[in-house]
């Protein structure tokens, strides 16, 4: 009786296995068939063979993390320094051939000689790049531009070129927060996507763009929220007005403040612009520290001030002091979101308000249209615009 009971059960279940296997096996015929999605073989992409109609996308250097090495994979926040090579343009192009399929990238390098400090970038510098971005746009061979730069103060740098280049075509800033040899590093896929922004038409007649962390954000905008994070960047108030996503560049929104082609100080080249500085706000912050700053030839302060765009009483004090010797005061907020608004009293005190700018942007601001005027209204108006 128990060998007929196995026997019967053995039966059943093979009975039961062999559609199981019948289904198994057809379903492996589809997969082989060419309808189904193949597993992607390992190996470089294949690369385009005739470029000459993809777009001529420029790649300029002006150094930053993304362009530093590390003496090993973990160190990603104390890289470089003596002995270690940076990344040159051109290694750059070698390490993402993959960048041969969306563009014809040439390559320029504005980085500062070796040997200088971190962070002493100058006005001399930013004029230089600008007055090469005024002529790479002018180059009608030229269909995009993106500009490497360290993030510390790359936001700053961007709003500058977003104010004096004019050109329809984009230039993008992209940077990294963990430098080329990094494990994990952010630096290869921000620089493709930032050439990938260059080279879309989409990105024409938007001004200066950031791209970094898959975000597009305008350079008005943009400012670095985080130390060493890599979502640091981010849009103040308005967020990002587009994204690189795997599968295309998307825009959703339009900047809509004065930049690039439509600024009345683009295509300029200055060789100097009046001093401009910044006190910050905070509870019994002295006025003395104003007055030494016009004692040094300011022409221009800007308050960071608390709140809605509040300064001390010392501060005001000392305000008062420097107008009265013609330096032009503009006022921001280090809420960092929010405008400062032109209220009664602002206009009493004649005080600039410096909308939702951060404090170092309305310093570009205000330098450049010191060049033009120190009519408060006329500056009010500058900023009001862009």
């Amino acid at each position: 009786m128990t060998n007929l009971t196995n026997t019967v059960m053995k039966s059943r279940a093979a009975m039961l296995i062999r559609p199981t296997l019948m289904g198994l096996l057809a379903a492996l015929s589809v997969c082989g068939s060419g309808n189904a999605q193949e597993i992607p073989k390992a190996g470089m992409p294949a690369i385009v063979t005739d470029q000459s109609k993809l777009p001529h996308v420029v790649l300029m250097s002006m150094g930053g993390t993304i362009a530093s090495r590390a003496a090993d994979r973990l160190n990603i926040t104390n890289y470089g320094g003596p002995g270690v090579p940076r990344v040159d343009p051109d290694d750059w192009v070698h390490d993402l051939p993959e960048l041969a399929n969306i563009a014809r990238v040439t390559t320029e390098d504005f980085r500062s000689p070796v040997g200088r400090a971190t962070g002493t970038e100058t006005f001399e510098d930013l004029q230089k790049v600008a007055k090469r971005l005024n002529e790479l746009a002018a180059d009608k061979s030229v269909d995009g531009i993106v500009v490497t730069h360290g993030t510390n103060t790359m936001a700053e740098t961007a709003y500058y070129m977003d104010l004096v280049v004019k050109t329809h075509k984009p230039i993008v800033f992209v940077g990294a927060q963990r430098p080329w040899t990094g494990l994990s590093g952010d630096s290869p896929l921000n620089l493709f996507n930032a050439v990938r922004v260059a080279a879309s038409k989409d990105a024409w007649d938007k001004g200066v763009l950031h791209a970094m962390n898959q975000n597009i954000n305008t350079a008005r905008d943009v400012m670095k929220s985080s130390s060493y994070r890599v979502q640091t960047f981010k849009g103040v108030d308005v967020g990002p007005i587009g994204f690189a996503d795997p599968d295309k560049v998307v825009f959703y929104r339009e900047p809509v403040r004065k930049h690039t082609y439509m600024s009345e100080f683009a295509g300029h080249d200055y060789t100097e612009v009046p001093q401009v500085q910044v006190a910050y706000g905070y509870q019994e912050a002295p006025g003395y520290l104003i007055d030494a700053m016009v004692d040094h030839g300011v022409k221009g302060i800007v308050i960071d001030g608390t709140g809605a765009g509040s300064a001390t009483t010392s501060q005001t004090e000392a305000i008062k002091r420097a107008q009265a010797k013609g330096v032009v005061i503009v006022m921001t907020s280090r809420t960092r979101s929010g405008r400062v608004q032109d209220t009664p009293r602002r206009k009493e005190a004649m005080i600039v308000p410096g909308d939702n700018l951060q404090p170092e942007k309305a310093r570009i601001l205000l330098e450049l249209a010191l060049t033009k005027t120190t009519d408060i209204a006329e500056i009010t108006r500058i900023f009001d615009e862009y």
